[in-house]
């Protein structure tokens, strides 16, 4: 395939934005990505000062995206994709309109606000046939796409049960009250949508246990928490799921767990075997077949599957984790632009427009299952 760097823009992610400076981060790690243009932030100056920052002309920094998908679609040199780190209620419109514009998505998660929006979106990205990407860059890491070959290959056997845990405690607290930006939003239901802890870090792990199982959840029962006083969205959740093989899982999202960081764990038990992963350690994957001691499968050793070596960018005993599992996601976006480019088609482990109305599906489902009083409800279309 002809290579070369995929000319990027960005909408959100202005200064003071996390996200944004890791999205920065992951395309830039292989080099495969130019960022020539933005809208940076709804504040006119503050997006100024953040084009100015990142070395974008003054000419291409946009005070809108609307105006910045019009201009670049007509530019010769324009962008060819556009990254979205703005708070959830904006990705629908923004995305809607780089497609419509014949400009490639990669986007942060959830994919939206509200059902609806995603449908629509989904929709909108069948239609173009364009690159949609959604940033669930836990499906990046090595040792998760090693789990997910030893599955496929059936190193598990019928599995049987999937527990699944996120637990944070930086909400433990009503940090949005003292006006901390990253809280603010995510505790709106404005800007987050109907789904709080649950949009925020839930997505992530009902995502990754269908990625890794290659099984999709059927159906849930949610009991969902506002736990700090005055807050609208469920800063604590338990959910339990049923999968099309008949599965059981169970998950925790917590953003109330106090002395938890970022404690993201996914043990998967079948009949023959089970497996276990937790994102802060993530170079280990623990392996234990039924009888036999446990085995710790480690990331960069030789016995990997070719999806694992291929997400692996230093020798094993080094730190390798957040980002680049991340910039795993935009290189492989990098190669699915290039293959659409090229009229050509590769397999691809990218998350896509599909991966993200699942997780919106399964957030409204579980707001839903909550308000009803905590009943199965069928996540099936």
């Amino acid at each position: 395939m002809k290579m070369g760097r995929i000319k990027l823009g960005m909408v959100g992610g202005g200064k003071g934005s996390f996200i944004g400076e890791v999205h920065r981060m992951a395309a830039r790690l292989d080099g495969r990505y130019e960022l020539l243009a933005g809208a940076f932030s709804a504040d006119a100056k503050r997006a100024k000062e953040s084009a100015l920052d990142l070395g974008v002309t003054e000419t291409r920094s946009y005070s809108s995206y609307e105006i910045m998908a019009e201009m670049e679609s007509a530019l010769p040199d324009g962008i060819e994709a556009v990254a979205i780190a703005t708070p959830n209620h904006l990705h629908a419109t923004v995305a809607e309109a780089f497609l419509k514009k014949g400009i490639h998505v990669i986007c942060d998660k959830p994919l939206t606000s509200n059902l609806a929006d995603a449908e629509m979106l989904a929709a909108v990205a069948k239609e173009t046939g364009l690159v949609f990407a959604v940033t669930y860059n836990y499906s990046g890491y090595p040792m998760v796409r090693q789990a997910r070959e030893m599955v496929a290959n059936n190193e598990l056997g019928e599995l049987r049960v999937i527990q699944l845990e996120y637990a944070q405690d930086w909400l433990a607290n009503d940090i949005e009250k003292s006006g901390n930006k990253q809280a603010l939003w995510r505790t709106d239901p404005k800007q987050a949508g109907k789904g709080g802890a649950i949009g925020d870090i839930g997505t992530h792990a009902f995502h990754l246990s269908e990625f890794v199982t290659g099984l999709r959840a059927t159906s849930l029962l949610a009991d969902l928490d506002s736990i700090v006083e005055g807050r609208i969205l469920d800063d604590n959740a338990s959910i339990l799921l049923q999968y099309e093989n008949g599965a059981k899982g169970m998950l925790w999202v917590s953003q109330v767990a106090t002395g938890n960081e970022n404690g993201l764990r996914l043990r998967i038990f079948g009949s023959k075997a089970g497996l276990e992963w937790s994102q802060e350690n993530p170079n280990y994957l623990k392996f234990s077949r039924l009888g036999e001691p446990a085995n710790l499968i480690s990331r960069g050793g030789s016995a990997l599957s070719r999806a694992a070596s291929d997400a692996t960018r230093i020798p094993s005993g080094h730190p390798e984790g957040f980002i680049e599992g991340f910039a795993n996601i935009y290189r492989d976006s990098a190669d699915l632009i290039t293959a659409h480019n090229n009229k050509s088609e590769i397999n691809s482990l990218v998350p896509n427009v599909e991966d993200g109305l699942r997780g919106v599906r399964f957030v409204e489902t579980a707001v839903s299952s909550s308000e009803s009083g905590a009943v199965w409800l069928s996540l099936d279309v």
